[in-house]
């Protein structure tokens, strides 16, 4: 069975940063596209960015705005988001997503991805 694990949520002052972290295991293929979405109380999940096999397909939300870098581990199996200039705007559940499939475009919707992580909360205080 596929297992998402995330970590590196916490809390900190507007202006801070957060790294999100995220390890898969038991991907068949290790190579699909990644993702991180979030979720506010009362609203719907939301992308923040995705990334597929190419290191150059990042796609970030415009929300974003410069201010968080994805990236996968020299295994691929592993996710990153560095969040810096954070927002209390910014303050969700952090989930990580997998098994987006293999295109060169990671996709945008959440139903592309198969597999999920339980989530991880970040709360960012002004």
């Amino acid at each position: 069975a596929v297992r998402l694990i995330e970590s590196g949520g916490g809390s900190v002052q507007a202006g801070g940063s957060l790294r999100l972290s995220c390890t898969a295991s038991g991907l068949r293929y290790d190579d699909t596209a990644m993702a991180w979405f979030r979720q506010a109380p009362g609203k719907d999940r939301e992308l923040v960015s995705c990334i597929s096999w190419s290191p150059d397909s990042a796609y970030y939300a415009d929300f974003v705005e410069g201010r968080f870098t994805i990236s996968r581990g020299n295994t691929k199996n592993t996710l990153y988001l560095l969040m810096n200039s954070l927002k209390p705007e910014d303050t969700a559940t952090y989930y990580c997503a997998a098994d987006g499939g293999s295109f060169h475009l990671c996709p945008r919707e959440s139903a592309s991805y198969l597999s999920w992580g339980q989530g991880t909360q970040v709360t960012v205080s002004s």
